[in-house]
């Protein structure tokens, strides 16, 4: 399809953002700052995005490090796109060619792995270009730029959904980095992100003198209280019966999968006492609703009968309840044409030459086409999703897991993928994982990715803007889907009925007299 006087001119304006989208990404990357304590990430784009003209609202649904900016060329269609920027603990990476934290930390703390911080400049410079081609070309409308932020954990797309942040857009465009098939240089077709979701029990021995009580006393014993085994028994009696009834959680089939992390642990102390508070967080990631609140349910006996055999109360907490994706052939044909316009991308010789020291340093042999083939290829979608359903059981409708879902109960959304950079192994051999994350941050090699997804969502929102039968079918579709649109027959309304979990105790980055250091203290490789 030819392209629009618009379109080209929101390209030129890609090209001309380069260095600084890519000075941005690696600034995001360097920060490295983990779900709901990014900080310095969000405020980079708020300060950026009010320079640009975008009124912003900070701290959007009552989450500290999200945030909502808007634009408005006149009355007309407003478009949404997003940033994300949590990077992930135990990652952190810098942007070399050899395995090295980023100065002055240690492995342990965050990093960039899918990498967010590429994911979130494209968005913007999308943005940014269709803001100057509408104003170039006085298209009306507007455009709606949230940041998103611990999508790893699917934080707060959830929330802004339940908060009507996604309400009235006329579409939203959703781009994620992938580097293998059937997700790499596609749009998703029928087969979209299934439901999640993520709960921290917590555990706490407020009365352990309680524990031992025997005809309504306790034996007489000097410091009897440290008998009751306490919080922290509690959560390793949770883990385990967790880990050991897993399988009979949910049906034998179907993707799905249920991982945990321990948050708080000890709060023991050296006076004879059973330690007081442990937490420990789950994550469900199901193709429905109903698994996951099979799996919930489950839980919950578990969490009750470790409370009371350890002489604990349990209190559960919410950090997030997602419903699965919404399909929407329209909008994803729509975007799609303007992946064929844009091409893959293509990683150049000094991005290979990267790839190849990188080889070397393995003990590898250098290759003269060191990145995988696929990644500059595209993939049209109904073939992408053969391949992903030919693994699926028929009734299964839903497969993998990300945030989005959550967007397309209330605006027709397009969910497409970019190739990141990922290299070819040698036969029998395979990468460490910092290689992929120190790709993700070395400008030669993310950049590529950068500038395609930015190119794709300007030509996608702008061809929206523009062309009223595009942009109507796509919500037609939505209104068919759903059953009228939101509040329809069919549709799903927000599962979200809890506050923005912030105040637990995330990993985070933290300031001493030793300095600045991530919550773990570092252990600098030199110590």
């Amino acid at each position: 399809m030819p392209q629009s006087p618009a379109q080209l001119h929101a390209l030129s304006e890609i090209a001309a953002l380069a260095k600084g989208l890519s000075d941005g990404a690696a600034t995001i990357f360097d920060f490295g700052e983990t779900a709901w304590r990014e900080y310095r990430s969000a405020a980079w784009y708020v300060e950026r995005l009010r320079a640009e003209g975008f009124t912003v609202e900070e701290g959007s649904a009552g989450m500290p490090t999200a945030f909502c900016a808007d634009w408005s060329n006149g009355p007309g269609p407003v478009i949404g796109l997003y940033a994300e920027y949590d990077a992930v603990p135990g990652n952190c990476q810098a942007a070399s060619i050899r395995r090295e934290p980023r100065a002055g930390l240690g492995y342990q703390a965050g990093g960039h792995t899918d990498p967010h911080s590429g994911l979130g400049m494209a968005g913007l410079g999308a943005v940014l270009a269709i803001k100057a081609a509408m104003q170039k070309h006085d298209i009306p409308g507007g455009l709606r730029f949230t940041g998103e932020p611990a999508e790893k954990v699917r934080g707060s797309k959830p929330i802004h959904a339940a908060a009507g942040y996604y309400d009235g857009l006329a579409a939203i465009l959703s781009f994620h980095p992938f580097y293998m098939l059937p997700m790499c240089n596609t749009v998703r077709w029928d087969t979209h992100c299934g439901a999640a979701y993520a709960m921290i029990y917590r555990f706490i021995c407020d009365a352990p003198e309680s524990w031992g009580l025997h005809d309504g006393a306790p034996i007489p014993q000097s410091h009897s209280a440290v008998r009751a085994p306490g919080a922290n028994d509690a959560l390793m009696l949770m883990y385990q019966a967790s880990k050991s009834l897993r399988d009979s959680m949910l049906p034998h089939q179907g993707g799905w999968s249920i991982s945990e992390a321990i948050l708080t642990a000890g709060q023991a102390t050296a006076d004879n006492l059973p330690a007081g508070l442990a937490e420990v967080q789950y994550m469900i990631r199901v193709p429905t609703i109903a698994m996951a609140d099979q799996v919930t349910a489950a839980l919950d006996r578990n969490a009750a009968a470790a409370a009371a055999m350890t002489g604990c109360r349990y209190e559960r907490h919410w950090v997030c309840k997602s419903r699965h994706g919404l399909a929407n052939h329209a909008i994803a044909t729509t975007v799609w044409q303007a992946m064929q316009a844009v091409g893959a991308p293509v990683w150049d010789e000094t991005a290979k030459a990267v790839a190849r020291e990188i080889q070397v340093g393995l003990g590898m042999e250098p290759m003269a086409e060191p990145f995988i083939d696929e990644m500059s290829r595209l993939i049209d979608p109904q073939s992408a999703e053969a391949i992903l359903r030919h693994d699926l059981p028929p009734s299964q409708l839903n497969s993998t897991s990300d945030d989005y879902t959550d967007m397309t109960w209330h605006a027709p959304t397009a969910r497409f993928y970019i190739a990141r950079p990922a290299l070819k192994a040698p036969a029998g051999q395979a990468y460490p994982a910092w290689v992929m994350n120190a790709l993700g941050g070395i400008p030669a090699t993310i950049d590529p990715m950068v500038q395609t997804a930015a190119k794709i969502l300007a030509l996608s929102a702008l061809r929206l803007l523009e062309d009223p039968a595009a942009r109507n079918a796509a919500m037609e579709e939505f209104k068919q889907r759903t059953g009228g649109g939101i509040g329809g027959s069919k549709w799903i309304a927000p599962l979200c009925d809890y506050p923005a979990p912030i105040h637990f105790r995330w990993p985070e980055y933290v300031t001493t007299p030793r300095g600045r250091d991530w919550w773990i203290p570092s252990t600098m490789p030199d110590a």
